[in-house]
């Protein structure tokens, strides 16, 4: 963590203070976001678990941009316990909070004919008791001030429970669910909560799906996509776009026909 209060570019009529957390942040669109947010003039809380990626992303994004734009933070958002501390220090260190994306989430397919205890709660843990834990401070602070916005990053995975991760569809569709009750409380205080539900996305935790990927895109797509949603203060996206229809499809296919599917 930083020792010192970090300096940040200062606000201009014309270029006003932003301030944002990405929780997640080290590679794929956790880092693809913090490199786009850096450019459009926020400064940056980034909070990871490999401290050596994360160094590495603040290194070049405030290399990139001749001056400090990121700072690391090393958390696992498993470490439930430390977060109240922590956010006051992200707080502090930026002076304010206006933006927070939660990207964190880990995969562990345990393959359509295994049970994985330990795997299913570990991704409970990360994806959707992390965003609790971090969410839940956040959007009280973000209430209380009447202004903001939270960013989820879901995945189409919760839209259906299938056969092949039952532990990873689940945890994506508590935090959906989690997200629309924070957005449907938010809302009214002028906060904005945005879902996003992306497909295939070239990352590290694409590595963990089963069966064919199509339509792949890259995480600089994605966050391009996430990028445009919050700039329009939308409620939920599907990146790429199709994937709305792909999954208006899925979604309302027969339970006895899709039971048998092995998808």
């Amino acid at each position: 963590m930083p020792s010192k209060k970090p300096v940040f570019p200062p606000a201009t009529p014309l270029h006003p203070k932003l301030r944002g957390l990405i929780i997640g942040a080290s590679s794929g669109m956790g880092a693809a976001l913090a490199h786009l947010l850096a450019r459009e003039g926020y400064s940056l809380a980034l909070i990871a678990r490999r401290a050596d990626m994360l160094d590495s992303l603040c290194e070049e994004i405030n290399r990139t941009h001749n001056g400090t734009r990121a700072l690391p933070y090393v958390h696992d958002v498993s470490n439930y316990n430390e977060v109240p501390v922590l956010l006051r220090r992200i707080v502090a260190d930026l002076g304010g909070l206006d933006t927070v994306i939660f990207a964190a989430g880990v995969n562990f397919p345990p393959g359509p004919a295994n049970y994985n205890f330990d795997g299913d709660r570990q991704m409970i843990e990360a994806n959707l008791i992390g965003a609790f834990a971090w969410l839940n401070p956040i959007a009280s602070m973000f209430q209380s001030a009447q202004r903001g916005q939270i960013v989820g990053i879901s995945s189409v995975a919760g839209d259906r429970g299938r056969v092949g991760n039952p532990g990873y569809n689940t945890s994506k569709a508590g935090l959906t669910t989690y997200l629309e009750a924070l957005r449907n409380r938010l809302t009214r205080h002028g906060v904005n909560v945005l879902t996003v539900k992306p497909g295939f996305v070239q990352t590290d935790m694409l590595k963990a799906a089963q069966g064919p990927t199509p339509f792949k895109i890259t995480a600089e797509k994605a966050a391009g996509d996430i990028y445009k949603a919050m700039r329009a203060r939308k409620q939920q996206i599907y990146t790429p776009w199709f994937w709305s229809w792909i999954m208006f499809i899925i979604r309302n296919i027969p339970s006895f026909i899709f039971r048998r599917m092995n998808f």
